[in-house]
């Protein structure tokens, strides 16, 4: 496994904004014969060879609330996870912006849909296809991944979201609620004041409804959270609002877990290895 930590300097953001980049180079060999043995004594793996213009399909992982782009990596083995399913992985620094185009001028949810892609698919080997493209979020990263399934279904094949409780909700009543009673000044400066909430770009609920009436061809779905976990029950308010709408997708709650590291790793894990649906090889050209 290859990993970087890239740096430029967004358009969109005005902001030079940290990204942490991991290629699954271990598949992969210099050699035309893949068959071919390495000088290193205990790599044994048949591979395949570089070529020119292979692409990898790309998880986007979304931090969490108060992490940067290198926290996933520090505290999971998404590496590992990475590796052996043959994806690149992606994760852009986003502060605590709950991946929205902020009311205080960051435009993070456009820099995340927009911007990284073009700039990961033009300068890195991530393939621009969208049945190679998935995005996996986490706490606050959660609801970002909630958000962008629903706001930009077109740009991903899949989208799982691990404990997603405060921002973006599709229990759009509840966000409105959140908005008003929580003393988060965070929270309150990234959104619009809670009476402008309703049918704007903040109110998933009607994108959903919209998705509905249209017969969007929508990504996969994945929800997860731990039964321990003080969000548990934000997460059921977005379960069964799509649940009302109509929505096929997979949730579960996680016995005796709650809202940290051992479960988010043991679901990235199961994310990359059972949920995702993955090509495990690299993607060459025609």
């Amino acid at each position: 496994m290859a990993m970087m930590r890239y740096n430029f300097l967004s358009e969109v953001l005005s902001l030079s904004v940290d990204v942490t980049i991991t290629y699954p180079t271990g598949h992969c060999t210099y050699n035309s014969d893949p068959s071919a043995k390495a000088d290193i004594v205990m790599d044994r793996r048949e591979k395949t060879p570089y070529r020119s213009g292979m692409k990898f399909q790309t998880v986007y992982m979304l931090h969490g609330g108060s992490d940067d782009d290198t926290t996933i990596l520090r505290n999971t083995r998404l590496e590992q996870y990475a590796q052996r399913n043959c994806v690149m992985t992606v994760s852009a620094q986003v502060k605590d912006s709950f991946y929205m185009d902020t009311r205080y001028g960051f435009r993070y949810f456009t820099f995340i849909t927009e911007e990284l892609p073009c700039v990961m698919q033009s300068l890195f080997a991530s393939s621009p296809v969208r049945e190679d493209n998935f995005v996996v979020g986490m706490a606050m990263g959660g609801n970002g991944a909630l958000a962008l399934y629903l706001r930009r279904p077109e740009l991903y094949a899949a989208c799982v979201d691990l404990s997603g409780g405060i921002g973006c909700s599709v229990d759009t009543e509840y966000l409105i609620q959140e908005l008003s009673q929580l003393d988060i000044a965070r929270l309150k400066n990234a959104f619009p004041p809670a009476g402008e909430i309703e049918g704007s770009v903040y109110d998933l609920e009607a994108f959903a409804r919209r998705h509905k009436q249209a017969g969007t061809d929508m990504p996969e779905l994945f929800m997860a959270v731990g039964e321990n976990d003080f969000i548990r029950d934000v997460v059921r308010k977005d379960k069964d609002a799509l649940k009302m709408l109509g929505y096929d997708f997979l949730y579960e709650e996680a016995p005796g877990c709650g809202h940290d590291w051992d479960f988010w790793d043991a679901y990235i894990q199961k994310a990359f290895d059972l949920w995702l649906p993955l090509k495990r090889v690299p993607v060459y050209p025609e």
